[in-house]
């Protein structure tokens, strides 16, 4: 709390003139997460479509995976189609939401809960689905209110256990997208398809036990996007 005293003299009286200014944690100018959450979502439905172009680095401990080319298509409200040169990706299901739009499709589904901030002055926002049978059981997002991005995220679900994103954001953050991405996972929630076998570090089968406990990372650096020039539906049917 502020005060601010001022006083001037009339003849044979003291008028003492009083100015309190009380600062609450909710400021009257500052955005209520509702307002952050809908902003984001504004800017991010300007983009119909996309292909982008990056490199793909896989980190599970006991996989070994090349460094990838890749080319990843988005098409509104929540299609996305990754490829890479050899033709396998070892992502999880859940990495439907390593784009960042697929988040905010159904925004009218959850309720908004404003959690303050982290130590690095980064807005938390929890997203609670109203509906209990959903499959996510709970979404942070950790947000900068300058740029209307975020920058990290982490996502526990029903069926495909946690993952969380780390974004940044450089060339094509007027559009909301990120330069870079590291998608994180439980590798024991993660089951290969049937079919596509990979090279193991220790040169042994693969056992339901090496899942357990471990943690994997799929980071992707964007080279290019090219933005709202259409993509056919059947581009996804692979």
């Amino acid at each position: 709390m502020h005060s601010i005293f001022i006083s001037w003299k009339k003849p044979g009286r003291l008028f003492p003139v009083v100015v309190l200014i009380m600062l609450f944690a909710m400021k009257s100018d500052a955005q209520s997460a509702e307002e952050i959450i809908q902003r984001i979502k504004t800017k991010l439905e300007k983009i119909n479509d996309y292909v982008a172009e990056g490199k793909m680095k896989t980190n599970v401990a006991f996989i070994k995976a090349p460094i990838a080319t890749v080319k990843v298509y988005y098409k509104k409200p929540d299609k996305l189609l990754i490829l890479n040169e050899t033709g396998i990706s070892f992502i999880p299901k859940g990495a439907v939401n390593i784009n960042i739009n697929n988040v905010f499709v159904n925004m009218q589904a959850f309720d908004i809960i404003d959690a303050g901030r982290d130590n690095a002055g980064l807005r938390i926002i929890k997203l609670l689905p109203k509906d209990d049978t959903a499959d996510i059981v709970l979404s942070t997002l950790y947000v900068d209110e300058k740029s209307l991005s975020v920058k990290r995220s982490k996502t526990t679900t029903k069926e495909n256990g946690t993952y969380e994103l780390e974004m940044s954001y450089g060339k094509f953050s007027e559009y909301g997208l990120p330069d870079k991405v590291i998608f994180s996972f439980n590798t024991k929630d993660y089951k290969l398809p049937k079919g596509i076998t990979l090279d193991y570090d220790d040169g042994v089968e693969r056992g339901e036990e090496k899942l357990k406990n471990k943690k994997g990372t799929v980071e992707i650096s964007y080279k290019s996007y090219t933005i709202n020039k259409g993509i056919d539906n059947s581009i996804f049917k692979r």
